[in-house]
């Protein structure tokens, strides 16, 4: 892909020629301290929740838990939520239908390797992974038609392989495409850059470059002037290099990998041909504002939100992911960047802290419960911020009247079913896969066919008018438990489910729901190499009326149910499966 633009991967020659630069690796001047400080992941408690950091009168609270939630967009017709998986390489939808403050629909709706980066216009989802763009249309109820691809030859991932995309004021598509390496010169062109398409998405040029990572990047809601964040370069030491506010105009140059923070020149990459450092410097573009090093900003998003106090309107949400370079650590924070009446950033301060831990088991000096990634404005001026690490979306609202509903906040999500939901009666539950307390075969495992075991029961009391199926793993470390199964309103003349129940199926009058993946299916035991026998609980309810859950319905969506409902009669089988290295 060419560009008119001078990228600083391609600079003109004392003949006026076009040179590429060769490609250098960094290494770490003798002179600078780097620390490499282990952040070693915590269980996300109710305590540590309630124990986080927020301004007065403030709520934050656990709206979904889906496995690896990045970026987030929000459809502002209708207010359903996209969620980009990375690792699973899935795009799900999220709905709180009920307005309780969790969502209660979750349900994949898109799957390419490396799903990232998500932008909705004109009904239409735009989706970014490595080399690809998509579109796809936004259906009535949420889910996608056919994608279509745009573009398969963005440039090759190296270091940043997480693209990110938006529309601007302008109607055109922009997307970060971060550097392969730390500090070394590019060989092509399109990465550290900010790239510009049309609103189709196609047509695209380098709209700014020498930014190594801007992942986090939007509009002032006032001004329209342009604003990104863009992560310094790693292991040049603790306060080295800064983390830095700028704004983005086209055909400007940003510095990295010559220039970073305030004008401050890096030895280490190949200063570009017939250019000194001191030359490639006047040509950069200095940051307005900057942060402590090694934060790492992920998403960012303006506030244009009523529920929030009017001091908010206008500023920047920015998710700091944390860092693994630098002590103390940075980081693992929502942060607040609040612009003043010209629009201009002044200042960065915490807005959500507490997900880092001090000391926080024997041995462990520092220690998280998150590491933020996306945030989004949802249409009631509530904001989502996502942790990919512990598999939780968190819902932030201002005002009493905006939080969730007790019966639902209340709910220990640590628990599995059988614990949470009381009955006078038991349900005898077997299976001819495996016996209670045995070991569930391969082929009903995640590594084997995925199957579902087959299940009978017996002693379901007069007065049931449905059953409802719930399989949980409380060993798994997040989210805890983690859900494999969920089919509600089964009906209460069945006593027995068949081998291998297919994905979305009807299962006796009883529709399921979906599970920790967000897919409307049975998901198999796939326990990691932990060193634990995990436990899998297969549990039965009698319930005195059907309840009314709507389509990709998830496991808080059954307990809010049940809590209206009573339940006659439970009982469970429980599996072991431990995960065989070969």
């Amino acid at each position: 892909m060419k560009s008119h633009l001078l990228s600083p991967l391609v600079v003109l020659g004392a003949s006026g020629l076009c040179i590429a630069l060769a490609s250098a690796a960094v290494t770490v001047e003798s002179s600078s301290t780097s620390n490499i400080v282990e952040v070693a992941p915590q269980e996300t408690t109710p305590q540590r929740i309630a124990n986080l950091k927020l301004p007065p009168g403030f709520t934050i609270t656990k709206f979904a838990e889906l496995q690896n939630p990045r970026m987030i967009a929000i459809n502002p017709k209708n207010g359903d939520i996209y969620i980009s998986q990375r690792e699973p390489g899935t795009v799900t939808l999220l709905k709180d239908t009920n307005h309780d403050g969790r969502a209660d629909v979750q349900k994949v709706v898109f799957t390419r390797k490396v799903a990232h980066g998500l932008a909705i216009k004109n009904n239409q989802l735009f989706i970014v992974t490595i080399r690809e763009l998509y579109k796809a249309p936004i259906k009535a109820d949420g889910t996608l038609g056919a994608a279509t691809v745009i573009t398969n030859d963005l440039p090759d991932a190296g270091q940043h392989p997480n693209r990110t995309i938006n529309f601007g004021p302008d109607g055109r598509l922009y997307m970060s495409v971060g550097s392969t390496t730390n500090a070394a010169n590019e060989q092509n062109e399109e990465n550290a850059t900010i790239l510009q398409f049309d609103g189709n998405g196609r047509n695209r040029r380098v709209f700014a470059s020498g930014l190594r990572n801007t992942i986090g990047f939007g509009w002032h809601p006032t001004t329209g002037r342009f604003w990104g964040w863009d992560q310094g370069m790693d292991t040049f030491g603790d306060n080295t290099s800064k983390e830095e506010i700028n704004e983005i105009k086209y055909g400007k140059r940003y510095g990295w990998p010559f220039v970073y923070e305030d004008g401050k020149l890096n030895s280490h990459p190949l200063p570009p041909p017939a250019f000194t450092r001191a030359d490639w410097r006047k040509l950069t573009t200095s940051p307005t504002l900057m942060h402590t090093a090694h934060s790492a900003g992920i998403e960012l998003t303006f506030y244009t939100g009523k529920q929030f106090p009017a001091e908010y309107r206008n500023d920047a949400f920015i998710a700091l992911r944390g860092s693994w370079n630098r002590n103390p650590p940075s980081g693992y924070e929502l942060a607040r960047i609040h612009f003043d009446q010209s629009g201009k950033p002044v200042s960065v301060t915490p807005f959500v802290s507490g997900f880092l831990l001090q000391n926080p088991a024997p041995h462990v000096k520092w220690g998280h419960f998150a590491r933020l990634a996306g945030v989004a404005q949802m249409t009631d001026g509530s904001l989502l911020l996502s942790d990919d690490t512990n598999n939780t979306v968190y819902r932030i609202a201002y005002g009493a009247k905006n939080t969730p509903r007790r019966n639902v906040a209340a709910i220990d999500a640590r628990k599995i079913a059988f614990d949470l939901m009381k009955a006078p009666s038991t349900i005898r539950v077997t299976s001819n896969t495996f016996a209670n307390g045995g070991t569930i075969p391969t082929s009903s495992s995640a590594y084997g066919q995925n199957i579902s075991p087959d299940l009978h029961w017996t002693g379901v009391p007069a007065g049931t008018k449905s059953l409802v199926l719930i399989m949980d793993d409380p060993i798994a470390r997040s989210p805890k438990p983690a859900n494999h199964w969920l089919i509600a309103n089964i009906a209460s003349s069945t006593r027995a489910l068949p081998k291998g129940i297919k994905p979305n199926a009807m299962v006796a009058g009883g529709m399921q729901g979906g599970n920790l993946l967000g897919e409307t299916a049975y998901y198999g035991p796939k326990p990691p190499a932990d060193g634990l026998d995990h436990i899998y609980h297969l549990q039965v309810f009698a319930l005195d009326r059907k309840v009314d859950l709507p389509s990709g319905f998830n496991r808080i969506a059954i307990f809010d149910a049940m809590a209206k409902a009573k339940v006659l009669a439970k009982g469970q089988i429980v599996g072991r499966y431990e995960r065989k290295l070969f």
